[in-house]
């Protein structure tokens, strides 16, 4: 969502005798959406919001909490008018199912559903891993699933359609640093144009590269080089284009197996004490009066081997090994060997040439000599990878027919909500990312 500084900028030019007034005038719309938004110039008067970044709310000093969720509900509100012509007067005829990722914290997740229910208007809405969606999308109810997207990659174990909590591992790389260091790695090589190309001040420059990536970028053997136009933006505007040769095209997606390639991004992620959720006392460590914390300062839930409270996160692992160490995390040798022959690629970089036969190669490298797995496939997708924990979610949406995991709009704006306190929730209310189920107590 792009929010202006005015509804309108109007600016009038003068003829060259200074007289007669220009009839055109610029005038700016108050919002643009989607990939429109990337393509503004960055001296128009339009400030760039993205709610959502590394797999969180994108909190920081400068973007409030308040102004995320406004570009949140904007944005899906924009959609639902503009995309899928759902009158708003007639979204209580409808339900809504949210596909989430696993990096998403109960507090996160919460406030999405009141968008949902209290802003949006659905009569009922339920919450479904991502994971799990992908794997139902693909016709699958057991799978190692490896979900790259564009700026996280997790790493998800599913078993007879459940997905196991203490499997989740998420990587915080994706798409978009393959694209940047695919620019990186052609301005080493020179084979760059002398175009002032930065994909973090210019999104549309990203639009390129990763348009760049998805065309020429594959794993193989030996050097890989290819011809590709280049084209320099600037106010919006092509003013000039190159047509090179680039080279060493198969370094870029290689930063899935070793991330220290990967060029670290310029924004801190945003700060980690924000996600802690108050409210909830079944998750968050508990204080005694002499200063320690209850439980050897551990979660209440991390007590238990399947509940932990929050996804494990590595910085310094690979591709390879964060699969390894998530299948190898189920303790059970029938599961492990059913796990690495049902590996399931989603996500946008999933579709990169030469990508699954690596991955089924160094997994099964890489994993111990004691354990006794003789065989590694990475199941190819039925549909496009980009776009099947949708359809995953569409399955799960029409298999539950009790709908027991619905939340009604009425129940939760009565008893998921203090009245007259905005946004506070009450201790009792937990959602749990394993069930994703609403308790009523």
């Amino acid at each position: 969502s792009v929010n202006s500084d005015a509804d309108e900028d109007p600016s009038q030019s003068t003829s060259d005798d200074g007289n007669k007034p220009n009839s055109e005038e610029n005038k700016y719309k108050e919002m643009i959406f989607g990939e429109d938004a990337l393509k503004i110039p960055h001296s128009a008067p339009y400030c760039l919001g993205r709610p959502i970044r590394r797999g969180h709310f994108n909190i920081s000093q400068n973007y409030s909490l308040h102004q995320v969720l406004e570009d949140l509900r904007t944005i899906w509100n924009w959609m639902l008018t503009e995309k899928l012509h759902i009158n708003p007067k007639d979204r209580h005829l409808y339900s809504a199912i949210l596909v989430l990722g696993e990096t998403f914290d109960n507090r996160e997740m919460k406030e999405m559903l009141s968008i949902v229910l209290c802003d949006l208007g659905f009569s009922t809405a339920v919450v479904h891993q991502e994971a799990l969606a992908a794997a139902f999308g693909n016709g699958l109810s057991t799978a190692c699933v490896v979900n790259i997207g564009a700026q996280v990659t997790q790493v998800v174990c599913v078993e007879d359609g459940v997905a196991l909590p203490h499997t989740a591992l998420a990587l915080p790389y994706g798409g978009d640093d393959i694209s940047r260091c695919l620019l990186w790695v052609q301005q080493r090589h020179r084979t760059w144009p002398n175009f002032k190309t930065d994909p973090m001040k210019k999104p549309i420059d990203m639009l390129m590269l990763n348009k760049i990536k998805e065309g020429y970028s594959q794993i193989r053997s030996g050097s890989y080089d290819a011809v590709s136009v280049v084209h320099s933006y600037e106010h919006e505007k092509s003013v000039g284009h190159q047509k090179t040769r680039l080279s060493a095209l198969s370094v870029p997606p290689m930063g899935l197996l070793y991330p220290r390639l990967l060029i670290p991004e310029e924004f801190p992620p945003p700060p980690r004490p924000w996600f802690q959720d108050c409210d909830d006392m079944l998750e968050d460590t508990w204080q005694t009066n002499d200063g320690l914390s209850g439980n050897g300062g551990l979660g209440a839930w991390d007590s238990y081997q399947m509940l932990p409270t929050r996804v494990k996160k590595f910085d310094n692992i690979g591709l390879v090994e964060a699969i390894v160490s998530s299948v190898l995390s189920t303790g059970r040798v029938d599961l492990q060997r059913k796990l690495f022959c049902s590996i399931q690629l989603v996500g946008g970089a999933a579709s990169t040439t030469g990508l699954a036969p690596v991955l089924e190669q160094r997994v099964l490298n890489t994993i111990p000599s004691n354990q006794p797995v003789e065989k590694v496939e990475v199941l190819q997708s039925r549909r496009n990878p980009l776009f099947i924990p949708w359809k995953g979610g569409v399955i799960l949406g029409v298999l539950d027919t009790t709908r027991d995991a619905w939340i009604h709009r009425e129940d939760w704006i009565k008893n998921g909500v203090h009245v007259g306190s905005g946004r506070k929730y009450k201790d009792s209310y937990f959602l749990q990312s394993q069930l994703m189920c609403y308790y009523n107590s």
